[in-house]
């Protein structure tokens, strides 16, 4: 019989307690690290999480092989390391693996968000890690889930086809091969570049929720986010932010998604304009808006999946305006300066390169 893959899950929040979990019951072998030892104590004492609500997969008590809150014991033999953690930590998890990873490791970024793993790569270099691991990046989350308790997690869907794609791209083949028994549903995305600007989430969460400021902060989150929160002219911004993003792609030779198409593809979901799509998707009716301006779709997706975003666009010559002006009204709204916190092309490794440079470092490794 072949020996089961061993995973490492990298954080114990909604996405990597559901992985763990799920993978636990699966048959891998399992290990879940959180750099705080106080958030998996109930998991530790327990050696395992409860799984419910996964409807296209086992459920049940997932028995795991290590908890732990040591990187080199997380480390130690995984073959696959799942990092499931915000974007925001990308690089800090990079610092701390860079001196524990091993030759033939692979790490996938779950997800990259814009510019995950060109990030990861980079930060190890940074650190004199001189080990063949091979990084990938899903472009989202394969899982929609959430912590039910400190042992207990709940899968409400597994995502029909997840991209992915490893750099350099040459790599991918073998990271799909190697996810294969545990995860069919990635499929080849191609180069990093392509799953990083298929970011929807860059699109729809920092606009919806800035533009929708004074309502959230006077109901505390009170109304429909997609229903209620979509209005003529709030998607009418959505468009021209699509565009840009769009055109950014294009200017480095990708095809990306636009906001109808990838509702169409996810939701099956049509209509005249971005704004007639948006109400036309029942999976979003009933999903609240963020309960406070301080919320991830501000503080990670601003940084992590616009501001890269941004500076492709103005590296290669096209106008990021609103791009622009949206992180500029997350920089106002929340005193801080997400240009300088966030994903410049100097911390990506790319400042600087031609878009025939860039092609073939994402898809050959060199520079």
């Amino acid at each position: 019989m072949a020996k089961k893959t061993r995973y490492t899950v990298l954080g114990a929040g909604n996405g990597g307690k559901a992985m763990a979990a799920h993978l636990a019951l699966m048959g891998f072998p399992v290990v879940l690290y959180n750099r705080t030892p106080e958030h998996i104590d109930a998991i530790k004492t327990r050696g395992g999480i409860d799984l419910t609500g996964c409807e296209e997969g086992p459920s049940g008590f997932g028995k795991l092989a290590l908890v732990t809150s040591d990187m080199a014991e997380a480390l130690e033999r995984a073959d696959v390391v799942m990092v499931v953690v915000p974007a925001t930590a990308h690089a800090d998890v990079a610092r701390a693996a860079s001196s524990h990873l091993r030759d033939g490791q692979v790490v996938v970024l779950n997800p990259g968000r814009t510019g995950g793993a060109l990030e990861f790569v980079h930060v190890l270099g940074q650190c004199d890690c001189e080990v063949d691991v091979t990084v990938a990046e899903a472009e989202t989350l394969i899982y929609a889930a959430r912590s039910e308790g400190p042992a207990q997690a709940r899968i409400f869907r597994i995502k029909d086809a997840v991209p992915l794609a490893a750099l350099p791209a040459t790599r991918t083949p073998k990271v799909l091969e190697t996810l294969f028994d545990a995860y069919p549903r990635f499929i080849d995305g191609k180069n990093v570049l392509k799953t990083s600007l298929n970011n929807m989430g860059a699109i729809f969460h920092p606009t919806l929720t800035l533009l929708n400021a004074g309502r959230i902060e006077s109901t505390g989150g009170e109304f429909q986010f997609y229903i209620d929160g979509v209005t003529p002219s709030v998607a009418r911004v959505l468009e021209v932010l699509d565009r840009e993003r769009v055109t950014v792609a294009a200017s480095l030779g990708i095809r990306a998604r636009t906001g109808m198409e990838w509702l169409w593809m996810a939701y099956d979901a049509t209509g005249e304009d971005l704004h007639e799509a948006i109400h036309n998707q029942t999976g979003y009716r009933g999903i609240k808006a963020p309960a406070t301006l301080n919320h991830r779709y501000i503080t990670e997706d601003v940084p992590m999946s616009l501001v890269p975003i941004a500076a492709l666009g103005q590296q290669y010559g096209v106008s990021v305006r609103c791009i622009d002006s949206i992180i500029r009204l997350a920089c106002i709204i929340h005193r801080t300066d997400y240009w300088r916190r966030g994903r410049t092309l100097e911390r990506l490794g790319i400042e600087g390169l031609s878009v025939g440079e860039i092609t073939r470092y994402v898809m050959e490794g060199d520079r």
